[in-house]
């Protein structure tokens, strides 16, 4: 039997391991299916405060993660297969083993959608990006490409122009699913120009670690070609990682779970933190932020309610 129990190990997850270590609730952290979360996948960070030089993503989350192990956080390396919120204490099944918590703390993230070529892992963070906010502004004066045809691709075209030479908007059909006043502002922009109906079949050079040029394809003449460009952003959006939360937790259409009164969800003793539940932000800072909401509202949650 666990005080709390935390899912997820990025930047919410483990600052509420932090918040609740110091309480001395020994909490346990389940590193979930991406450990780290999308920091570890992205290189320097530059807008997390405290480091005016930046600091590599991987490292960020290494120091945070020692953090919280030195005020007696415990790490379990495993995905939650199973999940029983009906009755306190909660059950969680990871592996073959059943856990038991008080409390729990979801901070299991949204992972990003990609295109599902081979290359893409090898460049991300290597000229290959899927945040506008996070990575723009490495690409000052260059020629780079938003692939995508929906809000998320407008907006992250649109924030981009701030600093590209040029945007190239790709999308698989000549329609799009933006809303009429997203498509119009960045149709409006002379930064942005539009190349449509191509899908992005291949990124070169993964062997080289460097992005320099695209793979095309014509969905409609089947025409091939390649682009010669220095940055790709994947506008295609995010799915959060609930799955296994459904029909037990309050969720949005798109799977984003609901939370009130700052971190707590719609079941006592449940509280959630970071981009399970922001769809907004999705800044390291702002789910460090939500993490220490969640474990700080876990903490008065049980002063009342321990078992």
């Amino acid at each position: 039997m666990y005080k709390v129990i935390i899912i997820g190990s990025g930047c919410a997850g483990l600052t509420a391991a932090v918040y609740a270590a110091r309480a001395d609730l020994k909490p346990l952290v389940i590193d979930g299916h991406e450990p780290g979360g999308q920091l570890s996948l992205t290189t320097m960070v530059e807008n997390f405060p405290g480091f005016p030089d930046g600091i590599l993503g991987p490292e960020l989350i290494e120091n945070i993660r020692k953090q919280a192990q030195r005020f007696g956080a415990e790490f379990r390396t495993g995905v939650i297969s199973k999940v029983d919120l009906s009755a306190r204490p909660f059950k969680l099944t990871v592996g073959n083993d059943i856990l038991e918590c008080e409390a729990l703390i979801v901070a299991s993230g949204a992972s990003a959608r990609t295109l599902g070529l081979p290359s893409e892992r090898e460049l991300l963070g290597h000229g290959l990006s899927t945040c506008a906010t996070c990575d723009g502004y490495f690409f000052r004066d260059k020629e780079i490409v938003v692939v995508g045809g929906g809000d998320s691709a407008m907006e992250e075209a649109t924030f981009l122009t701030k600093f590209a030479k040029h945007v190239t908007i790709i999308h698989r059909r000549d329609e799009f699913r933006a809303s009429k006043i997203m498509l119009d502002r960045a149709k409006s922009n002379p930064k942005i120009k539009f190349l449509t109906p191509f899908v992005v079949e291949e990124l070169n050079d993964a062997a080289k670690k460097n992005l320099e040029s695209i793979h095309l394809r014509n969905t409609t003449t089947g025409e091939a070609s390649v682009l010669k460009i220095d940055g790709v952003f994947l506008g295609i959006g995010h799915d959060p990682n609930t799955e296994v939360l459904k029909g037990q937790l309050d969720m949005n259409s798109e799977g984003y779970l609901i939370v009130k009164d700052g971190s707590r969800t719609n079941v006592e003793g449940v509280f959630a933190a970071g981009d399970v539940h922001d769809h907004v932000y999705r800044q390291a800072i702002t789910a460090a932020g939500a993490g220490c909401m969640a474990a700080l509202d876990a903490e008065h949650f049980l002063a009342e309610h321990s078992l």
